[in-house]
Order: C-alpha cells, then structure tokens, then sequence
C-alpha cells in the first residue's frame, strides 16, 4: 500500500508521501539545530574568541552585527518568500549560513569576524523569514500540522542541550575557530534535504510585486547609527560625532514612521503598533531580547573571565539555562490551555526571570556551582514561559489574515532587543571595567601595565597572562594582584550590567499588567508552542 500523505503542495496539487514529508521535514530540522547551535556555541566561545583575536571593544558587535542584520532580512525574505517561493531562498540561505561560518572560522582579526557574522546575520535572517514558514506551506490543517511540529520542536531542544557544552569542549581542546565548522555538517545536511525534498510552494501569483526598500533602507540606517551612538557615548561622552549619530538615528526612525504611513505595502505596518493587545506584546518581546542575549554573551564572559573557569566548566554551566528553555516551552503548551487567565503565564515567566537576575547579579567566585545551576534553570525556565507565549498570543490577537506578519514582527522586535541588550549591557560593562581597574590598582605601580589590564583578554589567554605575570615578577612586583584587581573590576563591571537585566526583567513583569487578557480560541490553543517563530 502507498504511504498515507500528509502534506500537500499547492503548486503541484498533489499530496507528498510520508517519506517525502518526512526527509523534507529534516532538512528543515537540520537548518533549526544550525542555527540554534550557531547561537549558544558562539556565546560560549567569546571571551576566547576576543582573548586571542585582541579586540575586546568589538566583544558585543559579534552578537549586534549578526542581530542587525538578521532584523533587516526577515521581513524582505519573509515577503519574497510569499511571491516567488520559500524553497529558492531557503537554499540560498543555507548556502549563504555555510560560506560564512567557513569566514567566521578563517577570521584573523575581530574586525573581520564582525563582518562574518554580519553575513551569517543575513542567512539566518533569511532562514528565519523562510524555512520555518515551510510548516504551514507543507501541511495546512494545524492539527497535521502540530503532530509534524514535534520534529522541529525536538530539534531545537536538542541544539540547545548540547550547544553550550560542545562550544565549551570544542574551544578548550581543538580551539575557537572549530566552533563555527560545526555548521558545515548541519548545512550540508539540510542542503540534501531540502534540495531533493522540499517542494517549491508559491502562495501568492499576482504580477505586480511590491517591496519596500525604502523601508528596509531606513531601518537598517537607524538601527546602525543607533548601535554605533550606543557603543561610542560611554568612550567619546557629548562630542560632536556622538551627537550627530543621535541626530542621524532620530532623524532616520521619524523618516520610517513618515514613509511607512504612505507606503501602500509597508515593511512595518504601523497600524499593528497601535493595536492594544499587539502593542504591549511587541513591548514585551522587545524586553525579552534585551534580557535573554544579554544573559547568553555576559554570563559567559563573568563565568571565565570574572570567575577563572575553562570554557568546558562555562559549556557545563549554560546547559541548564538553554535546556529549560525547552522544559519550559513544553510546560508552557501542557498548562495554557488549562489556564482561565492565560496572561499568568507571562507574569509566572517574568517573575522567574526577576529571581534569575537577582541571583546572578548577587554571584561571585565562591558562589556554589549548585546556585548558578538553580539561576541558570530559573531563567530558562522563565524565558520558555514568555518566548513562546508570546507568539501563541500574538497570533491569537492578530487573527488568521495577519498572522505571518505578526510573527515576523514579533521575532524581528525581539532581535531589535538582543541587540540593544548586547550593546548597551556591554557598553556599560567595557566603561565601568576600565574605570574599576584604574581605581583599583595602587596609584604609580600599575601605569606601564595598564594598557594590559584595562582589557579582559588578559583575564581569559593563559598565554598572555603567563607573559603579563613574567614582565611583573622580572620588576619585583606580585602580578596575581594585578590580576586579581582586574577579576574584581570586571565582576563587578558584569554585575551592573546584569543590574540593567534585572530592572528590565522588572519593568517587563509590570508591563505584562498593560496586557488585555488574551482568550485562546480551541485553533489558539492547539498552535505549537514555538509555533510561527518563522511564519511569515
């Protein structure tokens, strides 16, 4: 007998077997684990990364760079995808993902690992707005479409177990670059599948296709110069330059409200922003990035840097966090539709997440392991009771006909986030380390190292910190205090920055009241729990 089909192709109007929707359904599989462990290795392997590359100035525009571009992308390939087919773009993004990890890999100097990342930014851009879109295109009743969506699910939980832990043991014992090449098996995987698999679905056949580049145009610009305004104010203060970065930004954001409201296919339908229900969740979604990419680029750096951990103890120590992600999104989707008030979820999630920050801004190194593990699980606990909640909500409150762009706006604010939270929290972090360690070194003992101290890699390369320990010892002087000054400066540094988490892990619990409460229809709620994260 035929395998029974599932999953159908418009395009073709036939149905696809069990087999293909299986194989094509891996391939989508595999683009998840890669870019999800793109994304928990890399924060694992930074602090080495900038010791060795000797550029700690760019420690947060690895993270920005790949957020600004991925905000950017997602909606323009979530559109295209729509006019001219997902499968095309999905390849290409692959493809695109695959080359610059290879450049991420190969990267001489942080500088060109910015630009790497930049470029892996638009494939992963490019995924998001297309591949996870595929779902609905394969399968459209929801209740196929939720028994096919645990593959995904449990790929991801999977990436996310084992991502911290492989980019802890793989920086500590075959070096950071192996880190990124991690992807070239996952991409070549997905490839196969999706090439051979994959049908190409187009769901819209009209002629006349519209993109607003215009738009596309002005966000970029002023996301850019706002992270550049962000990253410069604490080094250069009210100069000239910073002053017309926070000209340039302002002016370019009034120009994209201007051109949206006249755009007859905006990028960014302005009118969803003042939806009472959908506003505050793009609020919510944007406080989430803040604190969640905060948290996985900084933890990270106070772990092995502050504390004196190997990468593999930081892989170890992270685990938690990025798997309970995953426990909590499970819990989440057992106990919503159970829930007479849906909105307590999100207040359950945010009040973790207030908890987790507490205790971490509370950790030093004497701190028991068992602690940070309890921090680590609270705030992946936390972040799977809002992430996907956020979602389920926004679809619920934007209906069927504005579904995918909800989504997408949804993943693209959260982005917009992580990268004001990597670039503010480490701005913060850079100023006040700096400032610690010229307080804390004794007045005219320190001045000929000061240059050395004043950047972490001293912290993080056994090698140069062997060297800045030898040039001490050669003067008479003691450098395990001048090491000790700058762990002292830098844990405290990392505190205030995570201080800034928790205000907005606070004021994200106070605004979950500003929320009208959400009704889950029955289609509501048998949507997967990371249901739509690329639905576009």
């Amino acid at each position: 007998m035929a395998p029974t089909p599932l999953a159908s192709s418009p395009e073709t109007g036939r149905l696809l077997s069990v087999r293909q929707s299986l194989l094509a359904m891996l391939g989508l599989c595999f683009v998840t684990m890669m870019v999800a462990v793109d994304q928990t290795v890399v924060g694992t392997a930074l602090p080495t990364i900038v010791a060795e590359l000797n550029g700690f100035e760019f420690y947060a525009w690895v993270a920005t760079a790949y957020l600004l571009t991925s905000v950017i992308t997602i909606p323009i390939f979530g559109r295209l995808g729509d006019y001219f087919g997902r499968k095309p773009f999905v390849v290409a993004a692959v493809l695109l993902f695959f080359l610059s990890s290879i450049l991420c890999g190969l990267a001489q100097s942080m500088p060109q690992l910015v630009v790497a990342r930049a470029l892996q930014g638009i494939g992963g851009g490019m995924l998001v707005g297309t591949a996870f879109a595929c779902i609905p295109d394969l399968f459209p009743d929801s209740h196929v479409r939720l028994r096919w969506q645990v593959l995904l699910s449990s790929a991801f939980g999977i990436a996310n177990a084992f991502g911290p832990s492989l980019g802890g043991f793989l920086t500590q014992y075959a070096g950071w670059r192996s880190v990124f090449f991690v992807n070239l098996p996952l991409g070549l995987a997905s490839l196969f599948c999706i090439w051979r698999f994959l049908p190409h679905i187009r769901q819209m056949q009209q002629q006349d296709i519209r993109l607003d580049w215009q738009g596309a145009i002005l966000v970029a610009l002023g996301l850019t110069s706002l992270q550049m305004f962000v990253e410069f104010l604490p080094r250069h203060g009210a100069s000239l330059s910073v002053a017309l970065l926070a000209c340039v930004s302002a002016l370019m954001f009034a120009a994209l409200i201007w051109w949206e409201r006249r755009c007859p296919h905006p990028l960014l339908p302005l009118d969803m922003f003042r939806n009472k229900s959908l506003a505050p969740l793009f609020c919510l979604s944007l406080l989430v990035g803040f604190i969640l990419f905060a948290l996985l680029f900084y933890i990270p750096l106070l772990l092995q840097g502050g504390f004196g951990l190997n990468p593999r103890e930081v892989g170890l120590l992270i685990t938690p966090m990025v798997v309970c992600i995953t426990l909590g999104s499970v819990v989440s989707a057992r106990l919503l539709p159970r829930l007479r008030r849906p909105n307590h979820m999100l207040y359950a999630g945010f009040a973790l997440l207030v908890v987790a920050c507490a205790g971490m801004v509370s950790m030093d190194p004497s701190t028991p392991q068992s602690f940070i593990v309890a921090y680590m699980m609270l705030a992946g606990i936390g972040l799977g009771f809002v992430m996907p909640n956020l979602t389920i909500f926004a679809q619920e409150t934007a209906g069927r006909s504005l579904l995918g762009i909800s989504t997408a706006l949804l993943q693209s604010v959260r982005m917009i986030g992580g990268m004001l939270g990597t670039a503010i929290v480490g701005t913060l972090i850079t100023h006040y380390y700096v400032s610690g360690v010229r307080q804390s070194v004794p007045q005219g003992q320190g001045e000929p190292w000061m240059a050395v101290l004043e950047d972490p890699q001293v912290l993080v390369n056994h090698a140069k910190q062997s060297d800045f320990m030898a040039d001490l010892l050669r003067d008479g002087l003691s450098g395990v205090s001048f090491i000790e000054y700058a762990r002292i400066s830098l844990v405290d540094a990392i505190h205030l920055g995570l201080a800034i988490a928790l205000a907005v892990a606070v004021i994200a619990l106070f605004w979950v009241y500003r929320l009208p409460l959400i009704r889950l229809s029955r289609a509501g709620a048998n949507m997967p729990a990371g249901g739509g994260s690329g639905d576009d």
